[in-house]
């Protein structure tokens, strides 16, 4: 046996296993991987275009068997229509009345500019939000006018109306503006006001979205399928917007670090 020398530490022993691979101390830094960017607002636009496909597919169902032949109601329209003039008598009448004019004119597009505003962050971020809620607004209001020449249903009898109703019925002007406004108000409120706030507004503004709607077939100037004919054509429009958002209001992310060369 050996004898170590004072001062020196004994030589260890080393048993190499027989699949033992030896690396190399230093390997080469790789540059990390770069994905790319996504903005964290990023929805997945799948159930929102199923629900937008569904929406249009019952408008058009509804749409063939509201116009189908000269557009004459069916038998239950029939029945909500006679049940309507026959209990329009005061004061429900008035609060109807007063109820239907917030669904049209002007105040649908300062409604909207709001909305927009409650959305945005900042000045600039606000200008974009606002002009997206007008132009969403303005687009359906365009295709609700589309089709309602192209289907062109006549209304109830003009002699049962309880106030002026232009143009054709199907689908409700009235009817969709309020359900255009109730979603962009609901997107702006969800955008800016905490979860327990912003659900107590959104059941507000569906509410006074039906409680318009509703006021439609009260005051005798539209059939039933007319306002369901609006709400759909609404919620299509929204759905869409929505599938939009993420694309209208894209941020560039940061520019990745540049590439450590290999070796």
């Amino acid at each position: 046996m050996q004898k170590t020398p004072k001062g020196t530490r004994p030589a260890q022993e080393t048993t190499h296993h027989p699949f033992h691979l030896s690396l190399p101390r230093h390997l080469p830094q790789h540059p990390p991987l770069h994905l790319p960017h996504r903005p964290p607002d990023a929805r997945r636009p799948g159930p929102l275009l199923a629900f937008a496909a569904v929406c249009a597919a019952l408008f058009a169902a509804l749409a063939v068997v509201a116009t189908v032949g000269d557009g004459s109601p069916l038998a239950s329209e029939q029945a909500a229509h006679d049940w309507s003039t026959a209990h329009n008598g005061e004061p429900v009448r008035s609060l109807a009345r007063v109820l239907t004019v917030t669904g049209s004119g002007p105040v649908l597009y300062l409604l909207a500019v709001v909305a927009g505003l409650l959305a945005g962050r900042g000045a600039l971020g606000r200008l974009r939000t606002v002009a997206c809620a007008v132009v969403v607004l303005a687009v359906g209001q365009a295709a609700r006018y589309g089709l309602m020449e192209l289907l062109a249903r006549p209304r109830p009898p003009s002699g049962e109306w309880v106030g002026p109703a232009p143009d054709y019925a199907f689908p409700s002007g009235h009817a969709t503006n309020a359900a255009l406004i109730a979603g962009l108000l609901a997107w702006g409120v969800l955008h800016r006001a905490r979860p327990g706030v912003a659900r107590t507004w959104c059941t507000v503004l569906v509410l006074w979205a039906i409680g318009v709607g509703a006021t439609r077939v009260y005051l005798g100037v539209h059939w039933p399928a007319d306002i369901l004919g609006g709400w759909l054509l609404a919620a299509v429009v929204l759905a869409l917007a929505l599938i939009a958002e993420p694309f209208a209001f894209r941020h560039p992310g940061p520019p990745p670090p540049p590439a450590t060369p290999l070796g």
